[in-house]
């Protein structure tokens, strides 16, 4: 199964939710029986996504291209080697042909923090092999990722209340 066309969607604002439409895409891409490749850039480790998206592991493939550090000024070479590493991947997921979406998680935070500039994704934006989805998530979208996108989503901060304990991790009340 694929796409008639594939468009390129990005999720990006100051409020919460971007990562999370972008997993229940890909959740309901497999659902569908469709391949997803996961990029993600700037975390590493074992996050709850990653946890709960191994029971779609046939699927679904999450592969992290970063350190899990924030960055205050100039990133490091080995952060901005392995976020190349990133796109590389990505630019290899294309030509594959193994997989129907792909989500570039943090895509815009990754340009932000310096990791790559912009050019990178607006590459990887016209290099998209026609049927397959492209997804970008991450605050701060570039105005031009955001003018050649299909479709954008901003994420918009009504009310986030932040707990200790579950709630201040998740999301989620007791």
């Amino acid at each position: 199964m694929s796409f008639k066309q594939g468009y390129i969607q990005v999720y990006t604002g100051d409020g919460k939710g971007k990562t999370t439409a972008a997993i229940g895409l890909a959740i309901r891409a497999a659902g569908a029986g469709l391949k997803v490749f996961i990029a993600q850039f700037i975390k590493s480790g074992d996050y709850s996504e990653i946890k709960a998206l191994e029971r779609y592991e046939d699927l679904i493939t999450v592969k992290q291209y970063g350190y899990g550090r924030f960055f205050k000024g100039k990133p490091a070479a080995e952060d901005i080697a392995i976020a190349r590493e990133g796109i590389a991947a990505i630019r290899q997921a294309f030509l594959s042909g193994d997989y129907q979406v792909v989500i570039m998680e943090e895509g815009n935070v990754a340009v932000t923090c310096g990791l790559f500039p912009v050019e990178e994704i607006l590459s990887l934006m016209e290099e998209k092999p026609g049927q397959l989805e492209l997804v970008i998530t991450g605050r701060g979208a570039n105005v031009q990722v955001i003018e050649k996108a299909d479709l954008v989503t901003e994420m918009r901060a009504v009310k986030h209340y932040y707990q200790t304990g579950v709630a201040a991790r998740t999301g989620i009340e007791k």
